[in-house]
Formats: structure tokens, sequence, C-alpha cells
């Protein structure tokens, strides 16, 4: 029985939850983001959201003690969609289909909301693998080693899987990447 935590293993309301709340004040937004990439379901990815945090408070009073939560959590959520993948026996869904109308931040014009819906629709349909890959790549920034290290794979993996993801968006969403060619050089 360690700090905060109930014979049972779960966490004590009262005792072990000191900064934990604050802390997914701070990243939940994050983690719902990433969860929402690996799934490519709303539904799903608050659900992997949930689970994730579940397990992160679990281990909080370690973790806040001189552990990397942020790391943790990234790796949680990972081995679960995994795992999730794996208990399917199928691959996930390729196209989203749920119908829903994709929001403006502010200042958007129509082609950046427009870009925004093809890639979403061009990452839906690559496989787990390459999405988590280039989510933790390219959406939560890691480097090739920090990526292979949360998907328990060699460094030569993400490599290969990024390479080919890309090629695949490539393939999916021409546009796309004129699209972003095209601002590219704008900005430039």
């Amino acid at each position: 029985m360690g700090g905060g935590s109930t014979p049972g293993g779960r966490l004590c309301v009262t005792r072990g939850v000191d900064g934990f709340e604050d802390w997914v004040g701070a990243r939940s937004s994050a983690l719902a983001r990433s969860a929402y990439l690996l799934t490519a379901d709303v539904h799903l990815a608050e659900d992997l959201l949930q689970d994730t945090l579940a397990r992160v408070a679990q281990h909080w009073p370690e973790l806040s003690r001189g552990g990397s939560p942020d790391a943790y959590a990234r790796r949680v959520m990972h081995n679960l969609a995994i795992d999730t993948w794996r208990r399917r026996r199928v691959r996930p869904r390729e196209v989203l289909d749920d119908g829903r109308v994709e929001l403006a931040s502010p200042g958007d014009d129509a082609e950046a909301i427009a870009r925004r819906v093809v890639l979403r629709e061009a990452l839906a349909r690559l496989t787990p693998k390459q999405r988590a890959v280039l989510s933790l790549r390219f959406y939560d920034d890691l480097t090739e080693a920090q990526t292979a290290e949360v998907l328990h794979c060699s460094v030569n993996t993400v490599k290969s899987q990024t390479r080919h993801a890309l090629a695949r968006l490539r393939t999916l969403a021409p546009d796309l990447v004129t699209s972003f060619s095209d601002v590219e050089e704008v900005t430039s």
C-alpha cells in the first residue's frame, strides 16, 4: 500500500492527488487530440483518454515525485490503443463517417477549413500504427528515438512507418500536398 493507494490498488480520493487535477487541466486537451488522432473517432478517443487518465491516476504519487507524467501518459495511451486494435482483430474503419461538420477556428478561411477536412479524412485512412507514428512525430513533436520508445519498437520501424504513412498521405490527398506547398511559398 503506497502513497494514496487502497489495498485494491485504486487511488484514494483523499490522498495522493496533489497536482493531478492541475496536470489533467493543463494536459487533457492535448491528450484528447492525440487520442483522436489515434482512434479517428470522437467517442473512442474519449474512452481512450479516460482509460489513460485512470492509469496515470493510479501511479500519480510516483509520477509526481520524479517521473514524467506526460511521457507516461503518452506511453499508456498508445499501448491502450494498440491493445484495442489487437483485441478487435480487425483493422479500424478507414474512413470517418460521423457526419460531423468541421468547425472553423477564428481567422480561418474556407481553404484552411477544407485542408483540415482533407487531412482528417486522409489520416483516418492510414493504418493505426501509421497514425500513431505521425501523431507522435509531428503532433507531439517527439524524436524518432522517443517515438520508438513510446511504441516499443525500433527506430528503423518508426522511420519506415513514417515514410510509408507520408507516401500514403501523398497518394490519398495529393491536393493537400499541393495546398500546403502553396502556403509554404506564400509564407517564405
